[in-house]
């Protein structure tokens, strides 16, 4: 797919425009479902690397841009969890018919699991990047905190630009309601997590309680011993996609 091409649309019930881009494959095998990470959006790196190889492949795959993100309609600071939940089911809902793979980097991860939850069976198998499930219980300090419920808003020095990361109060208290690691987790499919033993953003802990966790029985877990958290380089995303290949092969 040209990634400089205009994307396609898909209007929410409340008018809002999602950006889209989903191109048809073999229609055997599932369609592939990449969903970024907080404040990204399907023109990163390791979505564009993995839609290039499912071209290449005949693969099926769908991308989007949450509200608020990427070329998508929206106001950030209006987004939430559950709304940025909403958002990628509303695009699997509406363009896919079949079984999807999803494919979820950092809160994308996180999202993943709440997907895989929603549809079941329709979901054929999770790739999780350095996900991030709970981060709004583990990635904040008390202070962090104060400073949320006191003003709303939290605006923290970003690793990936100048400008500050911001955390809203109503996307942190949406995170709090759809925590995951306190039970079981209802996903039945198998699960493959690429965790980076050096990241900074998600503790590498976390991938092993999401293993312990997930109801699954076909769960694995690879530790990158020098890997950070955006898992971007030449050799993460061959990884990335060798991990992608081998489960599809499975399915």
């Amino acid at each position: 797919m040209d990634n400089s091409a205009a994307p396609n649309w898909l209007e929410r019930s409340d008018g809002l425009k999602l950006a889209v881009r989903h191109r048809p494959g073999d229609a055997t095998k599932p369609t592939l479902v990449f969903l970024p990470g907080y404040a990204s959006d399907m023109q990163g790196g390791k979505a564009v690397a993995l839609d290039g190889w499912a071209a290449a492949s005949g693969l099926a795959m769908l991308r989007l841009d949450y509200a608020g993100c990427g070329e998508s309609e929206g106001d950030f600071a209006d987004g939430t969890l559950a709304m940025w939940r909403d958002d990628a089911l509303l695009a699997i809902k509406s363009l896919v018919g079949g079984p999807v793979l999803l494919i979820g980097s950092s809160m994308g991860g996180w999202l993943a699991l709440l997907i895989a939850q929603a549809l079941g069976a329709q979901v054929a198998g999770l790739v999780g990047i350095a996900a991030a499930p709970d981060f709004t219980r583990w990635g904040f300090d008390e202070a962090d905190k104060q400073i949320l419920m006191a003003e709303g808003r939290l605006l923290r020095p970003s690793d990936y630009g100048p400008e500050p990361m911001l955390t809203t109060l109503g996307f942190w208290q949406s995170g709090e309601i759809l925590c995951l690691l306190d039970g079981e987790i209802g996903v039945d499919c198998p699960v493959r997590l690429l965790q980076g033993q050096c990241d900074t953003a998600v503790p590498w802990e976390v991938a092993l309680d999401i293993a312990q966790r997930l109801r699954s029985a076909d769960v694995q877990v690879t530790l990158l011993k020098d890997g950070d958290h955006r898992l971007s380089r030449e050799a993460d995303i061959a990884l990335l996609i060798s991990t992608v290949a081998r489960l599809m092969e499975t399915l």
